[in-house]
């Protein structure tokens, strides 16, 4: 057993105050950032993520974020076991689920769920910690306005990303930042609690109950992560119509999904480039048309 999984182990036994003694990692997929593995001792398993140790923060707060989730008892997640570092990685250690797709009842019990989530609000936009969406730093500095947030930490930062690609996004990007009233004239959301980053690969069922993981959390306009639900697919009619007969979205949310999930395609062009760089553009360009 590598001397990693010895010392990761410990370091569960010490928290949960368990002996645990590894037996065997077995690694998985299901990501791009980190690498995953089971570990597992004669009957228990735990779920490790592995990054470079300077990505030990980042771990850090994926836990808070987890856990601020948590507290909420709406939409269950993983629990945070531990992290930190371990003979040259940084470790996050979670409670293993065994996790199976995403049914039609259990996509209605998540969209009432996540509506009741949303419900879960603070005095002002942000959170206590920066974290990451993907890899890329996303920055979560308070705020008491919803419109400067979102341009000055999700939107124009992206946008600047992009901009190192020598790719002209930038020109449309900033006339939509320009005017980026226009589309919350009326609106004014609550600082909702946040998943982040909710696609459907981030989601799954456990003993026949919702699971969401991976987050980046914060708290913001909860049409967001409405938004982000439909970028990638893998939502049903009966997810909206249970998150909607919840909490009803306002009538602007049809252009606004555009302008949140703009922020994860240049995201994923920022982090991988290629046809993301497309889309964005084309995105801008229906924006632009909604300011003529």
């Amino acid at each position: 057993m590598d001397s990693v999984w010895l010392t990761i182990a410990q370091q569960i036994s010490n928290t949960t105050g368990n002996p645990f003694v590894a037996r065997s990692a077995q690694s998985v997929g299901g990501g791009c950032i980190n690498n995953s593995s089971v570990l597992q001792d004669n009957d228990r398993r735990y779920f490790i993520k592995l990054n470079k140790p300077a990505r030990v923060a980042m771990f850090e707060a994926e836990a808070a974020g987890l856990n601020e989730i948590a507290l909420t008892r709406t939409v269950r997640v993983p629990e945070a076991i531990c992290w930190g570092t371990a003979n040259g990685h940084a470790y996050l250690a979670l409670e293993y689920l065994d996790l199976g797709g995403v049914d039609f009842r259990s996509q209605e019990r998540l969209g009432q769920q996540l509506a009741q989530m949303h419900r879960f609000t603070h005095e002002k936009y942000g959170w206590r910690l920066d974290n990451t969406i993907g890899s890329t730093p996303q920055i979560n500095t308070h705020s008491s306005e919803w419109m400067p947030f979102w341009r000055d930490h999700r939107l124009g930062y992206q946008l600047k990303l992009a901009a190192r690609s020598g790719r002209d996004l930038l020109k449309k990007g900033e006339r939509i930042l320009a005017d980026l009233g226009a589309f919350f004239q009326n609106y004014r959301p609550a600082p909702s609690l946040l998943h982040g980053d909710l696609w459907s690969g981030n989601v799954g069922v456990a003993r026949q109950q919702p699971v969401i993981f991976d987050p980046a959390v914060y708290y913001g306009d909860r049409e967001t992560d409405v938004a982000m639900t439909e970028l990638f697919g893998g939502f049903s009619g009966r997810f909206y119509q249970a998150y909607r007969d919840t909490w009803p979205l306002d009538d602007g949310y049809p252009v606004r999904k555009t302008l949140y999930n703009l922020y994860h395609v240049l995201n994923h062009f920022n982090l991988f480039g290629g046809g993301y760089g497309s889309q964005a553009e084309h995105m801008m360009d229906s924006l632009l048309s909604e300011l003529r």
